[in-house]
């Protein structure tokens, strides 16, 4: 008998060795009699003789080679078929990788979505609009495939390099979004509102949506997004001011950073963010589908009323900062 231990995770590759003992006679039938032989017990008869010479002809013996090694090698399509299956299963059992290689494959091959054939059970083949997002998200997909794979130092090694490139890419979106506001003279909250928080998003938008696709409630997604705003402020903005702060004061001097409109639209946000929880709240206890997607009518009203909050925002935050409405 062989144990499987089961280790949770991929190993492209194991061996272990089987190893045969000098083979052993029980105490029944021929083996039997000629146990009792040879203890002197009793003579064999004429026929019992005969058994024991045929029975000694098949004696089983020990050759020449008795270990062996067993080597089980990494099957890369049965590896696909398990990620699909746990994929659709629970979030929390989403399967890992264990090479760059096979991150950087993944980030450049287009893919036709997790869905297949439902009628045939066959993987369908990208469509039009799935080689559209290829392209529009091979910049992103290629640098985060850049992050260790989940498989070294048991995960921190993707979680530290994973914190760090999010802050790298919230600090440059920041300064490029900066300079094109002062550049099409909009004021440093419109540009913050509007360019900086739709392009830090971007990355975070495809795994809520990956989350939400993988789990059947929201979440997963809130989580997500709330992690990475937080990641996004602290390291993001809270690193640059630090850095900003320590060597203002090396010089002597005070750094300071104009609150300006940071109220209003804080609690403009909350609000929103509340209305969004409520709606998805609604649906779950509504039993509508799910708490997104759904229904093609429910996955349309959800949406267009959650992009509209987006937009008011970005509205009232505008006109705060334009003085055209008065903030706190």
């Amino acid at each position: 008998m062989v144990k499987i231990i089961d280790a949770e995770e991929y190993e492209k590759r194991e061996n272990f060795f089987i190893v045969l003992g000098e083979p052993t006679w029980l105490r029944r039938g021929i083996s039997a009699l000629l146990l009792a032989q040879e203890a002197g017990e009793r003579k064999l008869s004429v026929e019992e003789e005969e058994a024991k010479r045929i029975a000694e002809m098949g004696k089983p013996v020990l050759g020449q080679h008795p270990k062996l090694e067993v080597i089980i090698e990494e099957s890369y399509e049965f590896k696909s078929t398990v990620d699909k299956l746990i994929k659709k299963t629970n979030l929390a059992l989403v399967v890992g990788t264990h090479s760059w290689r096979d991150q950087f494959m993944e980030a450049i091959t287009v893919s036709a979505g997790d869905e297949d054939d439902e009628e045939t059970g066959e993987e369908r083949l990208p469509s039009c609009f799935d080689y559209v997002m290829h392209f529009l998200t091979v910049f992103w997909k290629v640098l985060f495939a850049c992050v260790p794979p989940t498989e070294y130092w048991n995960g921190w090694a993707c979680f530290s390099v994973s914190i760090i490139i999010i802050g790298l890419l919230t600090a440059v979106i920041g300064d490029l979004a900066s300079h094109f506001g002062c550049t099409i003279g909009l004021k440093d909250s419109v540009t913050a509102v509007v360019f900086v928080a739709l392009g830090t998003s971007i990355p975070d938008t495809f795994a809520s949506k990956v989350a939400a696709v993988q789990d059947s409630y929201a979440d997963a997604s809130i989580g997500n997004v709330t992690g990475s705003n937080a990641v996004n402020v602290f390291l993001g903005i809270g690193l640059a001011w630090s850095v900003a702060a320590i060597y203002w004061k090396s010089q002597g001097k005070d750094f300071e950073v104009q609150a300006g409109s940071l109220a209003f639209s804080v609690t403009l946000f909350t609000i929103f963010a509340f209305i969004c929880i409520t709606v998805l709240l609604y649906r779950r206890r509504a039993h509508i589908g799910g708490e997104l997607g759904g229904p093609r009518g429910h996955r349309l009203i959800t949406t267009g009323f959650f992009v509209s909050l987006w937009l008011l925002y970005i509205l009232f935050s505008s006109l705060e900062a334009y003085c055209h409405i008065q903030g706190f």
